[in-house]
């Protein structure tokens, strides 16, 4: 569905994307982990539009590379940030509504936006402002306002940071029910490993922006290379 051939990203002298190369099969909950500054964020950067790169990124067999985002997005690949993006004035409808009227190919779908809502579970919140919420309310915001594009592939970015372990778990659950339900495929990128082990079935792991090991999640975080670039102990239920 996804593939991501002989990618660099150079800034400056720094490759911070070095000659990466994976595919996410349809379907998938694929995750991605790596050491701070391994190139994660940058990935996600190229992959949505916001980066020109050297390589190639095709998507459902079409070459997207260099395609700007709005367009990426309306062919189906929608994303959140680390850092919740909101607009705080706007309701959590408003908010949502303004991914499915600049996101999503058709434009604005009130009858899915108000899907939308019920699905990550923010109907009691659908007249506050969004400046209001709490983080996992931001947390699913972000994730409502992306689903409102009618995404085929979901990217969250470290949808986990921040939170406790109670609004982890809500999280997971929300995830696997996207994937289920929905039949979206998922690409995540987080530093808790017993979420990826628990919820993806490939994992990628990439260090200065090349990859370092990619298969089963729990083979991974036992894999030596990783072990030594990256989590310092051989324990797959790490956190």
């Amino acid at each position: 569905m996804l593939r991501v051939i002989h990618v660099t990203k150079k800034f400056g002298e720094l490759k911070a994307v070095n000659d990466l190369s994976f595919e996410v099969k349809a379907g998938q909950i694929f995750g991605i982990a790596g050491p701070n500054g391994a190139g994660k964020s940058t990935l996600y950067n190229l992959i949505t539009g916001f980066y020109s790169f050297n390589g190639t990124i095709e998507f459902d067999g079409r070459n997207i590379s260099g395609m700007p985002p709005f367009r990426i997005a309306k062919a189906g690949i929608a994303r959140t940030f680390q850092i919740p993006q909101t607009f705080p004035s706007l309701t959590v409808q408003k908010a949502i509504s303004v991914g499915s009227r600049f996101g999503a190919a058709g434009g604005l779908d009130s009858a899915h936006v108000n899907d939308v809502i019920q699905f990550v579970d923010l109907d009691n919140e659908r007249t506050q402002n969004t400046g209001l919420l709490n983080l996992l309310g931001k947390k699913k915001l972000m994730i409502g306002a992306a689903l409102a594009t009618k995404p085929k592939i979901l990217m969250l970015d470290e949808p986990m940071a921040g939170c406790n372990a109670t609004e982890i778990r809500s999280l997971m659950d929300l995830i696997a029910k996207i994937n289920h339900d929905l039949k979206i495929t998922i690409i995540i990128i987080e530093h808790f490993m017993k979420v990826l082990t628990e919820l993806t079935e490939e994992l990628l792991i990439i260090e200065s922006g090349a990859k370092i090991c990619q298969g089963d999640p729990l083979e991974v975080v036992n894999d030596p290379q990783v072990i030594a670039c990256y989590l310092g102990e051989p324990d797959a239920k790490r956190k």
